[in-house]
């Protein structure tokens, strides 16, 4: 245990704490009324306050404790409180056991759900992966190869999209001759017709 968390020290430094205050005090009290060791009493005093600030200043703080959350009620002057070895006694405010059942409970709950994501954990652990490269591999196969397929497919769709367009110039093509060919028929049948002697 450190030196400055023992109880005689705590008692040395209120005491040199008290004492330097209280040489202040007189120092300035001498001083302002002008009598005699004034001006000593108030660099005695001041030299022993900047001592004490520093320390203070060195030393780490002292911890807070909350006893007021477990002991419900300390902060009252007149409070009745049984300490909690002596089990809740009647009459006072302490902890009974019912509220030490639901915290304990309510722990026990927490360790329980705890355990089962340990057992997930392990068994997750269990899990035999060595045949996971394989079927990476696998599926990097199948991967590549639907990608060859949509290629090709898209080629495919590429060839039918010049398809439909030879096929509509095609079509436009025997449009016309079928005009043509009607007009040649026209004419010629009635060329039939004029060359026909009439009787």
């Amino acid at each position: 245990m450190a030196f400055y968390k023992s109880n005689w020290f705590k008692r040395l430094k209120n005491f040199i704490i008290g004492v330097g205050a209280a040489i202040v005090m007189l120092g300035a009290l001498f001083k302002i009324n002008s009598w005699a060791y004034g001006t000593e009493m108030l660099i005695a005093g001041l030299v022993t306050e900047a001592f004490l600030f520093l320390m203070l200043g060195v030393l780490p703080p002292e911890k807070d404790y909350y006893w007021e959350k477990l002991y419900p009620g300390l902060e009252k002057y007149h409070s009745e409180i049984t300490p909690l070895a002596a089990g809740g006694a009647s009459g006072g405010t302490a902890l009974n056991g019912e509220v030490v059942e639901n915290q304990l409970g309510g722990m026990l709950t927490e360790l329980q759900s705890m355990s089962k994501n340990l057992g997930a954990l392990k068994a997750l652990q269990e899990i035999d992966f060595s045949g996971t490269s394989d079927q990476i591999n696998t599926m990097n196969n199948f991967y590549s190869k639907l990608n060859d397929a949509m290629a090709d497919l898209g080629d495919s769709l590429e060839d039918t999209k010049r398809y439909k367009e030879q096929m509509a110039a095609l079509n436009k093509n025997l449009g016309s001759l079928n005009s043509v060919y009607g007009n040649v028929l026209t004419a010629m049948t009635g060329q039939q017709a004029a060359s026909v002697p009439v009787s």
